[in-house]
């Protein structure tokens, strides 16, 4: 998936199921946890999510936003053309989300009120992951949620079980179970927080081999 590559029917059905595995799996109800606490009724908040993929972290914030009453827009980055072109359409009844092809480690602008990433740290080099982390604490004003998968047994047996008789496509079965060994162990993310510069930080784990970090500014 992380591949450049046109738009295919594999990768949407790759896409389609990495959104089911967040709703089901954990990544949904950690990141509502989270505008539980951020977003109030009547609150005007400007939302960047990082290395959105197809936008169903974006749309999920502006559906809880609706709900709470708030005023939010979402800028939404990926540098996968093709990922970004699929996210579009999924979004066609999202006017709040504004979606740009960009590097997340580059992307310039004004500081956003939340800055998201959610799975998507263990994608990168130690080095890279480390600069993902700074760049996020520098474009926001008040609230950064990183949040990923942790490793250790659990991942990695729930992922290959997952792959094996529910998600049995070859492209996520692939980055599913690339994904459980290439992430974090729950030391390990917090040691890249504190070598990015990151202080007075929240730290902890979630259902389904889940953790975050986050920052209240």
């Amino acid at each position: 998936m992380d591949r450049p590559q046109a738009v295919s029917a594999e990768l949407e059905i790759d896409l389609r199921n990495l959104r089911q595995l967040n709703r089901y799996f954990g990544s949904y109800r950690l990141i509502e946890y989270f505008l539980r606490r951020w977003i109030s009724p009547r609150s005007p908040m400007q939302v960047l999510d990082l290395a959105t993929g197809s936008g169903d972290i974006p749309r999920l914030v502006v559906d809880y936003s609706k709900r709470r009453g708030a005023n939010v827009n979402v800028t939404a980055i990926d540098q996968q053309a093709a990922t970004l072109e699929i996210a579009r359409k999924l979004s066609a009844g999202y006017p709040e989300i504004e979606f740009i092809e960009d590097s997340v480690l580059t992307f310039a602008a004004e500081p956003y009120d939340i800055v998201l990433c959610s799975l998507a740290l263990h994608h990168f080099t130690e080095s890279d992951a480390i600069a993902l982390l700074r760049h996020c604490r520098e474009l926001s004003r008040k609230y950064v949620l990183v949040s990923d998968l942790r490793r250790g047994f659990l991942a990695t047996a729930g992922v290959r079980l997952l792959t094996t008789f529910l998600f049995r496509e070859a492209m996520t079965r692939t980055d599913a179970r690339l994904s459980a060994e290439r992430a974090f162990s729950f030391d390990e993310f917090r040691a890249l927080a504190e070598r990015a510069g990151w202080q007075n930080f929240g730290h902890a784990r979630f259902a389904f081999a889940r953790q975050a970090i986050w920052l209240e500014q």
